[in-house]
């Protein structure tokens, strides 16, 4: 075999890892200006950029599988048996893929941030505290007893949430 045989494919191969760079570079500029720009936090932020690598990731692997012409049905079984794994183990760890999205969805679309008293308007078991932190998985709210409580970020977006107070404009980034 020689190296004229996959020339196409070499260049195809080193146009997608160029591509991936370059997205991934962008993506992060662009959700690190959307942060700053709506005052979310840093780590956040980095947050919402590892999940999107990880499709980026994902897309240019199915990518060079396909410059490489790895047969179809080779794909399809390896595709089917890792999609059944991941599915039988993330079918009992849906929670946290349901608090991680949820996350993501707080990071870009909800009006409350950190410092901001909120009241959650759970029928059953109101929690009222200022919030301290918002992770990809929960944030943390202090009560005005002091007492510290998480919630988790999938049953925000469940139920009611009042901010009660005005939001706090001092930026989360340091230039």
């Amino acid at each position: 075999m020689e190296f004229n045989q996959f020339t196409t494919e070499i260049i195809a191969t080193a146009s997608v890892l160029f591509l991936v760079i370059v997205l991934r570079m962008l993506v992060a500029k662009v959700v690190r200006r959307f942060a700053k720009t709506n005052h979310n936090i840093e780590h956040r932020a980095n947050l919402v950029i590892k999940y999107i690598d990880l499709l980026i990731n994902i897309i240019a692997v199915i990518a060079l599988i396909v410059i490489w012409g790895v047969k179809k049905e080779d794909i399809l079984v390896t595709v089917s048996s890792i999609t059944t794994v991941i599915g039988v183990a993330m079918f009992a760890q849906w929670s946290i893929l349901s608090n991680i999205t949820s996350g993501i969805i707080l990071f870009f679309f909800f009006p409350f941030k950190i410092g901001d008293i909120i009241r959650i308007n759970d029928k059953d078991f109101p929690v009222q505290g200022e919030i301290e932190d918002i992770n990809a998985f929960h944030i943390n709210l202090r009560s005005s007893d002091g007492e510290l409580s998480t919630y988790p970020n999938n049953l925000l977006l469940q139920k009611g949430i009042t901010v009660l107070n005005p939001r706090n404009d001092t930026p989360e980034f340091m230039d």
